[in-house]
This record gives structure tokens, sequence and C-alpha cells, in this order.
């Protein structure tokens, strides 16, 4: 049995480039921004490296993709490997491997000031008691203020 599945979480490098095939299928393209971070074990020092993964979807998928995501944004990738090869306008024999997403996740969307202010609470509400329940206390809900 093989598998061929890839999980990406990262963010987009550019807005996604949606078009259409000539059979009238709808084409979404964008590149996704991945970063590992470590702990050099000698120096102690942490590093960072971030690759880079060209992601493709196709049909509704790819409409949703165009319309909801912007450079950026995080986005969580299902989908599997594919490898292209064509020969450019010299003749060289180019290839290149992309991920075509089979599932998207749309990370958090960024807050407008409008919702930040909306969210802000005064200061009397954030004070508010908050009962401690013992978990060896025999509670009442009614003794429970809310």
């Amino acid at each position: 049995m093989n598998l061929n599945k890839v999980f990406l979480l990262g963010n987009l490098t550019f807005d996604p480039e949606i078009r259409t095939t000539p059979s009238g299928k709808m084409v979404c393209s964008f590149r996704v921004a991945t970063n590992r971070i470590w702990t050099d074990k000698q120096t102690g020092e942490k590093k960072q490296i971030t690759e880079y993964h060209q992601v493709v979807t196709w049909g509704r998928l790819a409409e949703i993709a165009s319309q909801y995501l912007k450079k950026g944004r995080l986005v969580f990738i299902e989908g599997r490997l594919v490898t292209r090869n064509w020969e450019d306008q010299s003749g060289n024999k180019r290839s290149r491997t992309e991920i075509v997403a089979e599932r998207l996740q749309l990370g958090p969307r960024p807050a407008s000031q409008a919702e930040i202010q909306e969210a802000s609470f005064p200061k009397e509400e954030l004070e508010e008691e908050i009962p401690i329940i013992d978990e060896d206390e025999d509670i009442n809900a009614e003794e429970v203020p809310l």
C-alpha cells in the first residue's frame, strides 16, 4: 500500500491567483511559507529555516481559496504531492512539485478595529469575582453565583 498525503500549516506569501482552464475548470494557485525553528545543541542558539510550497486548488475549492485567502493569512492544507514535467520555450526540460489541495481550513480572521473595540470590556467587568470550587467539595447548583 502507498500513501501520498501532505499536511501543511503556514502563511500565504502572496494573494491567490485564480484562472479558468480552456475546458472551463477553475484553478487557483498560491504559495505557503512554513517555518522550522530549533535550538542548535552545540551553541544553544535558536535557528530558523523557511520553506516555500506551491499549492494548487481546483473547482469549488479554488473559488473559496481565491475569495477568502490573502497574503499573510494562516491556512491549513491537506492534499497530495504532484510533480509536473514540461519543456520551456528554449527546449529545456523543467519540473515542479506542487501540493494539490484536497481540503483547506482558513486560519483565524484578523480582527478589524471595530471588532477589537466591541470585544473590549470595562475594567469593572474584568474584575468580577470568579468562584473557586474545590473538587472534593459537595456543591449544589443553586449555591454557585452566575
